[in-house]
C-alpha cells in the first residue's frame, strides 16, 4: 500500500505531514516520472480521513518552489543582507568542520550551541544523529521546552503524567470545555469529533480570551482575561464544593488533599473570581453547575495556556477538575491534552539520540532565551548551528535574538529549505530535504497513530536529509564515525524496537505496507476510572507533597503574571493592554509557509485586534495604521476594531517573518522571554503593550523637533 501503483507509470507513496501539529496527518503522494504530481490525505486514516489543512494542501508548491535553497551557500555580504554565493558540498563541509574544530580547540565545546525544535516532528530528522553530533562535540546543551513541557509538568503534578482520555472519545461527551484551544484552526481534524458530539446534544463551551473561529462555532463562549484561567478553575471548584456537586465517593477513594483544597477554595468565591477574570460571577456559577451535573463531561486543553509565568500551576489547577466531579468514570469524561504518552513516548528515542554520549555537566541554554544566550552568556557562544527552526521569527524578544544573530564574531550554520530570516544571518546555509525526499518516523501528540514517512522523490538539487548532513559534518570535525553509520531506515527500526506494550503490532513491516498503525489501546479506554494515578500517592493529588518539598505551593493556586496590573502596577500603567500572539493564521504554521506567495496572499497582512473601547480611547479607527510597543520593541500594522478581543486585550497573529511584515518587525519583537514556573517553557503570553496611532506619533515627533529647534525655525 505504501508504494502501490495507481495509473500506469504512476505510483502512490505514503508518508506523514511533518509539522508541529496535533493532527499528524497521513498523506499519500502520487509520483509520475520521478516528479510528485498530487498529494492528498489518506482517506481510510481515522483522523486524517482524506483531508489536509489549508497550510498543507499545496505542499507540492513548497517542494518545487523557485525560492528553495538547493545548493550550499556561503555568505558574501553583511549578515542579514541575504547576499550569498554558491559553493560545493565538499568545500562547505570542510570549511565548517575546520572552523568548528578550531573554535572547540580554542574555547571548548561549549562555545558551540545547537538550536532546533519542531520544524519536523519526525524522530529521525529531528532527534538522532544531530543529537549525537553535538554530544560528542561537547556543545552547550539546548533545553527544548518551549512548547508542551510546562503544560505536561503541571498536569503531572496532579495526575502523575500526561495520560488522559483519548481525543476520539469526545464523541461520547455531553459537555465539552475547549479550554484555551482554537480547535478549528490548530487542531482541524479533531473538530469533526466535537461536531458529532454537538449534533448528538453535547454542549460545547469555548474558554478563550479571543473570539476565535472555534468560539464562534461553540454553544457558549467564556472570555477570561489572559493568564487568569487558574482563578476561573478555582472559582468553578468553589461553586462545585459549596453546592455539594462534587463526587464525594470518587474524591474519597481516589484523591488526596480534599480538605486542604476546600480551605484554598474559600479564597475564590465567584465574586472575587469575576474581579480577577472579568467573567461575570453568575457565569462562573452557571459553568460550574453545568460541568458538575453533565455526564460525560470533558475538558480539552492544548498548549496555549502554558505560555505564562505560572503556566504549570494553571494546568495543574485545571487538572483537578475531572477528579472532583468523577468525570474519569465515564468514556468521554475526563481531560484530554496531548497524546504523546501514547504515540510518542513508547518509541525508543534514546536509541536514536544516544543521550549517554552527552556530558550532563555541560552548561544549558533554554531555547526561550536565545537572545540572552547570544548577547549575554559568558563565556560567549561562538558558533550557532540552526536546523528545524527559524528563531529570528519564532523566538521571543526578537530584537535581542536579531542582535545576537548579527554578531560578526558568531559563526552561524543553518540547515534550511528557504532563506528564512534566520538563514539571512548565516555564514553557511546548507540545503535540507523536504518531507517528500527523506525517510522518517512521525509520532503524534494529537492522536494515537504512528506514521512512517517514505521518500516519494529523489532530493531536488543538492539537498540532503539532516541525518546525512550531520554524517558529513561529523567526519569533517573528526568525530567517532561508528556513531554515524546507521542508515535512516535502521534508525526507524531502532525507534520501533523499544518493546513497549503500546507498540504491540506497530512494526516496521506493517508501517511499510500501510503507512500508519494505531497503538495498542482499547476503544473504551478509561485511565483513571478506578484511580491508578501515577503520582507518588497513587491518587489524584489535590495537595502535592512533592511540590511542597520543592518549595512550590502544594495546592492549586492563581498567581498574577509578572507583566500584569497585579504583578507590576508601574509597568501596567505604561503598557495597559495584554497582548496575545496566537496561532490564528490558517495558512501559516509557526513561521512555515509565511514566505510563499499563495499563503501570503491568503493571509493578506497581519492585523491588530482592538476592542472598540480601547480603540476609541486612543483615537484609533478600524483600518488605521498603528504602532504597538513596549520596552522590548515595536510593531507597525493595521488595526481591526471589533469584538474579537475583550476590553484590555490586544491580539496579533504569530508566524509572520519580520522581513515580510509592515515596519520590518513582527509579534515576537514585543514578547517576553522569561521562563514559566516549572517545566522549562516561556511566559511570552504575559506581555503588556501600548498602542498609538501612527499619524499621532508622527505629529508628536514633528512637534518635539520643532520645539527643540526654537522659535522662528
Amino acid at each position: 500500500m505504501a508504494g502501490r501503483s495507481c495509473q500506469p507509470g504512476r505510483v502512490l507513496v505514503r508518508g506523514a505531514c511533518p509539522h508541529d501539529c496535533p493532527d499528524t496527518c497521513a498523506w499519500e503522494v502520487e509520483v509520475a516520472d520521478g516528479r510528485a504530481v498530487r498529494l492528498a490525505g489518506v482517506r481510510e486514516h481515522p483522523f486524517t480521513r482524506g483531508g489536509l489543512c489549508a497550510k498543507v494542501n499545496h505542499f507540492l508548491e513548497r517542494v518545487y518552489s523557485e525560492e528553495r535553497v538547493l545548493h550550499p551557500l556561503r555568505r558574501a555580504g553583511p549578515k542579514g543582507s541575504r547576499r550569498f554565493e554558491r559553493v560545493g558540498w565538499d568545500e562547505a563541509v570542510a570549511d565548517i568542520g575546520a572552523r568548528l574544530r578550531a573554535l572547540v580547540g580554542a574555547h571548548g565545546g561549549e562555545a558551540v550551541l545547537p538550536y532546533s525544535y519542531m520544524g519536523t516532528q519526525g524522530l529521525v530528522q529531528s532527534g538522532s544523529l544531530d543529537r549525537r553530533f553535538f554530544a560528542l562535540l561537547g556543545a552547550t546543551r539546548l533545553v527544548r521546552a518551549i512548547c508542551g513541557a510546562t503544560a505536561g509538568a503541571g498536569q503531572a503534578a496532579t495526575l502523575g503524567g500526561t495520560m488522559g482520555m483519548l481525543p476520539e472519545q469526545l464523541v461520547h461527551s455531553r459537555l465539552i470545555l475547549l479550554w484555551g484551544t482554537n480547535t478549528i484552526v490548530t487542531n482541524l481534524h479533531l473538530w469533526p469529533f466535537v461536531r458529532r458530539a454537538q449534533e448528538a446534544g453535547a454542549r460545547v463551551v469555548a474558554i478563550d480570551p479571543l473570539r476565535t473561529r472555534t468560539a464562534q462555532s461553540a454553544d457558549w463562549h467564556v472570555r477570561p482575561l489572559p493568564g487568569t484561567d487558574a482563578a476561573l478553575a478555582l472559582g468553578l471548584m468553589h461553586v462545585i464544593v459549596r453546592e455539594g456537586l462534587h463526587d464525594a465517593d470518587y474524591v474519597e477513594r481516589h484523591t488526596v488533599g480534599f480538605d486542604r483544597l476546600c480551605e484554598r477554595l474559600e479564597e475564590y468565591p465567584p465574586e472575587r473570581v469575576a474581579a480577577i477574570t472579568r467573567v461575570p460571577a453568575e457565569e462562573v456559577v452557571e459553568l460550574a453547575r453545568a460541568y458538575a451535573t453533565t455526564r460525560p463531561a470533558a475538558i480539552r486543553r492544548l498548549i496555549g495556556m502554558e505560555h505564562h509565568a505560572h503556566g504549570a500551576m494553571t494546568l495543574r489547577t485545571i487538572s483537578c477538575l475531572p477528579a472532583l466531579v468523577g468525570a474519569w468514570r465515564d468514556v468521554g469524561g475526563g481531560l484530554v491534552g496531548t497524546t504523546a504518552w501514547a504515540a510518542w513516548s513508547p518509541l525508543d528515542a534514546a536509541a536514536l539520540a544516544r543521550p549517554e554520549l552527552e556530558d550532563a555537566t555541560r552548561r544549558e541554554v533554554n531555547m526561550v532565551q536565545l537572545g540572552r544566550a547570544l548577547t549575554e552568556l559568558e563565556p560567549p557562544v561562538r558558533a550557532l548551528v540552526v536546523y528545524n527552526a527559524n528563531p529570528a521569527a519564532i523566538a521571543p524578544n526578537q530584537e535581542l535574538v536579531l542582535a545576537g544573530l548579527r554578531r560578526e564574531d558568531l559563526f552561524t550554520v543553518v540547515l534550511e529549505q528557504f532563506l528564512t530570516d534566520t538563514a539571512a544571518h548565516a555564514d553557511y546555509v546548507l540545503p535540507a530535504t523536504t518531507q517528500l525526499e527523506h525517510w522518517d518516523l512521525v509520532p503524534s501528540w494529537g492522536h494515537t497513530y504512528v506514521t512512517l514517512n517514505r521518500p516519494a522523490i529523489e532530493p531536488l538539487g543538492e539537498a540532503l536529509p539532516n541525518t546525512e548532513i550531520f554524517r558529513r559534518l561529523a567526519q569533517a570535525t573528526g568525530l567517532d564515525r561508528r556513531w554515524f553509520r546507521e542508515s535512516d531506515e535502521e534508525l526507524v527500526r531502532a525507534a520501533l524496537a523499544s518493546g513497549h506494550p503500546l507498540l504491540a503490532g506497530v512494526t516496521y513491516e506493517r508501517l511499510l505496507e500501510r503507512g500508519y498503525a494505531r497503538v495498542a489501546l482499547p476503544e473504551d479506554f478509561r485511565p483513571y476510572a478506578e484511580g491508578g494515578f501515577a503520582t507518588p500517592s497513587g491518587k489524584c493529588e489535590l495537595y502535592s507533597q512533592e511540590l511542597a518539598a520543592r518549595g512550590i505551593d502544594p495546592l492549586p493556586a492563581f498567581v498574577p503574571a509578572r507583566e500584569s496590573p497585579a504583578g507590576d502596577p508601574e509597568l501596567a500603567a505604561r503598557y495597559p493592554l495584554a497582548l496575545l500572539t496566537a496561532k490564528s493564521a490558517l495558512h501559516f504554521l509557526n513561521s512555515s509557509y509565511a514566505n510563499l506567495p499563495r499563503h501570503l496572499k491568503a493571509e493578506r497582512e497581519p492585523l491588530l485586534d482592538l476592542h472598540p473601547t480601547d480603540a476609541s480611547a486612543r483615537g484609533v479607527a478600524d483600518g488605521d495604521l498603528v504602532r504597538v510597543f513596549n520596552d522590548r520593541g515595536s510593531v507597525t500594522l493595521r488595526a481591526r476594531v471589533g469584538d474579537r478581543v475583550r476590553e484590555g486585550v490586544a491580539a496579533m497573529p504569530s508566524g509572520w517573518w519580520a522581513s515580510l511584515s509592515p515596519g520590518g518587525s513582527s509579534a515576537n519583537a514585543l514578547t517576553s522571554d522569561g521562563l514559566a514556573d516549572w517545566g522549562g517553557g516561556g511566559d511570552f503570553h504575559d506581555t503588556l503593550v501600548e498602542v498609538e496611532l501612527v499619524e499621532a506619533r508622527l505629529r508628536a515627533v514633528q512637534e518635539t523637533a520643532s520645539a527643540a529647534a526654537g522659535p522662528g525655525v
